[in-house]
């Protein structure tokens, strides 16, 4: 198993965790991003990263039997097809729409089982979207996996839920942040 210290240095040296003022999804503001994309832009480290949480996965109490693997677009594509590579099983994932994630492109069949992968959480809203979109459809949710948790371990949903990093970064709500008093423009970065 990889040490949080070695992940967190893969993370850092990738550009995918950044220091500055961000306005994060949710809407709070931060002084740490998580960019997954700059580390997932690798294949190598994205192997690496998603085998090392499909084994923390086995280590649990999910034995991984499922027929898919299922993201939220765009930054979960790539987390679930690595998760779904690493399991020999497919992979799907969820679009958005005028603001709302949906099914385009594939179907979900009724009865099958699924693992729900994402990038990042910070309150699991995303996360929560494509559960709905499991659940709607008649098939199960297995499971939740994210390659960092930065609600540091807040974010709670009904299934069992893997994380390779859990943290939890000092968010604000926009009108209490710091930088924003100190007149720091912020970035939003996006996912």
């Amino acid at each position: 198993m990889m040490e949080q210290k070695e992940i967190l240095g893969i993370l850092k040296e990738s550009g995918a965790l950044l220091d500055g003022h961000f306005e994060l999804r949710s809407g709070l503001h931060s002084d740490r991003y998580f960019q997954c994309a700059n580390v997932l832009r690798y294949p190598r480290l994205a192997a690496k990263l998603c085998d090392e949480l499909v084994e923390i996965m086995k280590s649990g109490k999910n034995q991984c039997k499922v027929d898919g693997v299922i993201s939220p677009a765009m930054g979960g594509i790539i987390v679930g097809h690595e998760i779904a590579r690493s399991l020999g099983v497919k992979h799907i994932f969820a679009e958005k729409q005028d603001g709302e994630l949906v099914m385009h492109r594939f179907q979900i069949m009724k009865g099958e089982k699924y693992i729900v992968a994402e990038d990042v959480i910070t309150r699991g809203g995303r996360v929560l979207e494509t559960i709905d979109i499991v659940e709607e459809a008649g098939a199960k949710v297995e499971a939740v996996a994210v390659l960092v948790d930065r609600s540091g371990g807040k974010a709670r949903f009904t299934y069992p839920t893997y994380s390779l990093l859990q943290i939890e970064p000092v968010t604000y709500e926009p009108a209490k942040c710091p930088l924003c008093a100190k007149g720091v423009k912020f970035v939003h970065p996006g996912s």
